[in-house]
């Protein structure tokens, strides 16, 4: 697929395959994936919404943890000797779309052939 619209933290991105994000910072572990939520698939000339999304996902990876830039918050009142200076800087976490697309479906365990027939025995 082309394209999705998922939401990470409350908010909502579009992100193709291969693209990374600045997000708010995530509960996971550098290095490991996630599959957040999709709210929409397009691309290729389809689009899908709602229940049509059923078996798709996003993966995406957790490369690191990061700190934004920093804001500076400036306070003062006219003529009385006010003025507060205060920092900001958000923490974020840095992620990269690795795919979009169907969900892999579970393997079913193997069957052990020899231990399911019982030995044939000779007839005389």
């Amino acid at each position: 697929m082309g394209y999705a619209i998922i939401r990470v933290g409350g908010k909502q991105h579009t992100v193709h395959e291969g693209e990374w994000l600045l997000v708010d910072r995530l509960p996971y572990e550098e290095g490991s994936t996630f599959h957040p939520d999709v709210l929409l698939v397009g691309g290729d000339g389809d689009t899908l919404l709602g229940d049509a999304l059923a078996g798709r996902q996003v993966t995406a990876r957790v490369t690191d943890h990061v700190l934004g830039k920093k804001i500076i918050v400036g306070k003062h009142k006219q003529r009385t000797g006010y003025r507060r200076r205060n920092g900001f800087r958000a923490r974020l976490s840095r992620i990269e779309i690795e795919s979009i697309g169907a969900a892999k479906a579970a393997r079913a365990p193997r069957k052990k052939a020899a231990a399911a027939e019982p030995p044939a025995e000779a007839k005389e």
